[in-house]
Order: structure tokens, then C-alpha cells, then sequence
């Protein structure tokens, strides 16, 4: 990289995911920013330019990342969770009002029905629908659903009824709702889907690949998660390859050979081919929300972090998604609670370097417990690091 003009002050992009249990992605970027502070007047350099964009990857804290980034505060709306009982829950708009963020686990969450005995074959996506639905009556031109930690395993049948659509039995009757009803669903009745549904993006953000069905199905594999015991767990895949043989046969799309089909209990296997749905890495999805890529552009330095830089990370996780929209030649520094990747496999992926917040022997407890400031101290020998190896001073 090229020396930095004299006198113009350093870049750095700071966009870290949460570590999960320590800090929030927010918390997480106010360290290292105190951090590359510290760095900078240790070096005698104080004109220093910091851009904190928090991130997430589609799951726990996407929300507050979101609304964030937007400058915005989460809406509340009465909806129900996937039992069907009363409950607010929160969503978000951009401010110019064209984008509409959901959070499915607001309302269909799996901990939100903790409280009762479970119900695999009942839960259903309808609270989810119900928050697409008031963002469709807003006239909004995208909405990003992020579909992570949900309760049911609907195949999204239960999100397209609250948007007017009916999924009728061989006599035309409404089918039962949940994966319950799923095996005598006989057809699709589009007449009544909410005028504005197709007329906007959808965007949806998946963290896993598994299928529709089968024994890595969204049924086999999550389904004991939400209660589903072996007998639910046949019905509820049996049911999700009904509806994917009646999607198929009234669209020509095959649901079941489509990777990431089986997220959130196979809310996909309606969303892509009713609604046009795209299906998108959280972290991919939540970097375009947040427009990072723009704001990237400039940059010096670009520091990112996650609690756990791991194999899983290269699976499209917040780090290396930060990585790969970094400008060329830019350095990407990595502060993470665990390092386990090679610096081969980090350089692969985009990383500059990755640094562990653990000194030395600690516990987890430990590490939680100082996670702030050991992501101040672990950042600030880090740009000092690429400072000086950088000739950026």
C-alpha cells in the first residue's frame, strides 16, 4: 500500500458483529474505537477519522444493527407469536421509507414460546406475515427479512395467509394452520395475496444450507429444536414435501433441490416462488442494508471482529463478508474472542491479520467478563501493528 499523504487524517471503518454473550456489535465497535485511539496518540498521531458501522449476520441483534446503521428507532406493532397469542413486536423502516427491515424471531422466536408446552405441528409464521403485511400497506419498495431462530415449521405458509393467500384442501377448505396442515394442502389460491406483495423486493437473509426435506431437512434437523418428537418429525417432512410438490406443480419450481430451502422450518419453499424472494448470507444482506461497501470506499484501515474466527467464518459470517467488500489493498484486521484459522486461511478469505482478546490463560467467564476492554487493549497493539508495518504514520 502506497504511504499516506501527509497531513491528511487516517480512515479507519470499524464493523464488527457482536461476541455473542460479551458484547453487542455496537459495544463491540466503541472498544475498538477507543482501542485505535489509543494507538493513534501513543504514535504521536492524533487526526484520526472513524467510521463505526456495527454489523450482524442475520440472527440475534440484526435489528439493532440495522436501525443503527439507518439512524432510525424500531417501530412497535401488535402481532402474535407462532402460538398465535397477542404480542408487540419491533421492525424498522429506512428513513427515506422505502426499505422495511423484520426480525422474524420477534414474533415467531423460538424463546418467545418458551413458556408453553411445545407445539411443532401447530406454531406457524402468521405473526411474521402480519409485520410484512404493515410494511406492504407503508408502500415500501424492499423488504429485508432476516428468518433466523424461528419456532415453526410452516414452510411460510403461515406468513402468506396473513398476506391474503389460502392454501386450500382437496374439498377447497382452508387447510389447518402450521406444519399440521401442510400434508392436505391441495392448492394455492393467490386471488386475495395483498396487492403490493409482488410488487416489491423481497430479500431474505438464510444462515444455513440445509434442504427442504430429508435427513438433513428442515424438519429432521430443527425439529426436535422446536419439540417436534420422531412422529412429528416424519409428518412435518412429509407435509413440507407435499407443499413443495403443490408449489411445484402451480409454478415449476423445485423447491426441494434449492440450498438454504430449509431455513426457518422451509419458510423459503414459498417465499422464492410465490413472492420472488431472493435468499441471501445474513451478513451479505445486512452489508447492503447498511451500505458498507460505500463507506468502505475511503478507508485506511478496516477493522472487523466476531466473537469466534473460525471455520464457520469463511461460511459468509460478519468478518469475512467485511473482508471481502474491503477496497483493494486496504488492510482488515480481525479482533476476536477465539482465533482458530490459519494465517493462510485468513489471507484466503481476505483478512490482513486476526487477533485473539486473550492474552494469555483465561476463562470464559473471564473474557466475558473484561471483553471491553481487552478488545480496547487487543485492538491497539493491532494498529499500532499495521501503522508502523503500513507506513501509515
Amino acid at each position: 500500500m502506497h504511504d499516506h499523504p501527509a497531513g491528511k487524517p487516517l480512515t479507519i471503518v470499524i464493523a464488527p458483529d457482536s461476541f455473542k454473550g460479551s458484547l453487542s456489535a455496537a459495544e463491540a465497535a466503541a472498544a475498538m474505537a477507543d482501542g485505535a485511539r489509543d494507538a493513534f496518540l501513543a504514535l504521536g498521531r492524533p487526526e484520526i477519522r472513524l467510521t463505526l458501522c456495527p454489523m450482524a449476520d442475520g440472527g440475534e441483534g440484526t435489528l439493532d444493527a440495522i436501525t443503527a446503521a439507518w439512524g432510525a428507532l424500531p417501530r412497535t406493532m401488535l402481532t402474535v407469536d407462532a402460538l398465535g397469542r397477542r404480542r408487540r413486536a419491533r421492525y424498522a423502516t429506512s428513513a427515506d421509507g422505502r426499505i422495511g427491515f423484520i426480525e422474524a424471531a420477534e414474533s415467531n422466536g423460538l424463546p418467545l414460546v418458551a413458556d408453553a408446552p411445545p407445539q411443532p405441528q401447530r406454531a406457524d409464521t402468521f405473526g411474521v406475515g402480519l409485520l410484512a403485511r404493515e410494511l406492504l400497506d407503508q408502500r415500501v419498495d424492499e423488504i429485508l427479512l432476516c428468518v433466523g431462530g424461528s419456532a415453526s415449521t410452516d414452510g411460510g405458509t403461515g406468513l402468506l395467509a396473513a398476506l391474503g393467500v389460502r392454501f386450500l384442501d382437496i374439498a377447497g377448505l382452508p387447510v389447518a394452520p402450521g406444519g399440521a396442515g401442510l400434508a392436505q394442502i391441495a392448492s394455492i389460491d393467490l386471488a386475495g395475496l395483498h396487492p403490493h406483495a409482488r410488487a416489491v423486493r423481497w430479500r431474505v437473509a438464510v444462515d444455513v444450507n440445509n434442504p427442504l426435506c430429508g435427513p438433513a431437512g428442515a424438519a429432521a434437523v430443527f425439529g426436535p429444536q422446536k419439540g417436534a418428537r420422531p412422529r412429528d418429525v416424519a409428518e412435518l417432512d412429509a407435509g413440507l414435501a407435499r407443499l413443495a410438490a403443490i408449489v411445484f406443480a402451480e409454478t415449476g419450481e423445485n423447491m426441494l433441490d434449492r440450498p438454504g430451502a430449509g431455513a426457518a422450518g422451509g419458510m423459503p419453499a414459498t417465499l422464492v416462488p410465490l413472492l420472488r424472494a431472493e435468499l441471501v448470507p445474513g451478513s451479505t444482506l445486512v452489508a447492503a442494508a447498511v451500505d458498507l461497501a460505500r463507506k468502505m470506499t475511503s478507508a485506511d484501515l478496516v477493522l472487523t471482529g466476531e466473537g469466534s474466527f473460525d471455520a464457520q467464518s469463511l461460511g459468509g459470517k460478519v468478518a469475512v463478508a467485511v473482508a471481502r467488500l474491503a477496497p483493494a489493498g486496504c488492510p482488515v484486521v480481525v479482533i476476536a474472542g477465539r482465533v482458530e484459522l490459519s494465517a493462510v486461511d485468513s489471507a484466503a478469505s481476505g483478512v490482513t491479520a486476526a487477533f485473539s482478546i486473550a492474552g494469555g490463560p483465561a476463562t470464559l467467564d473471564d473474557l466475558q467478563a473484561h471483553a471491553a476492554e481487552r478488545v480496547r487493549e487487543t485492538t491497539a497493539h493491532a494498529v499500532a501493528l499495521v501503522l508502523q508495518s503500513r507506513n501509515l504514520r
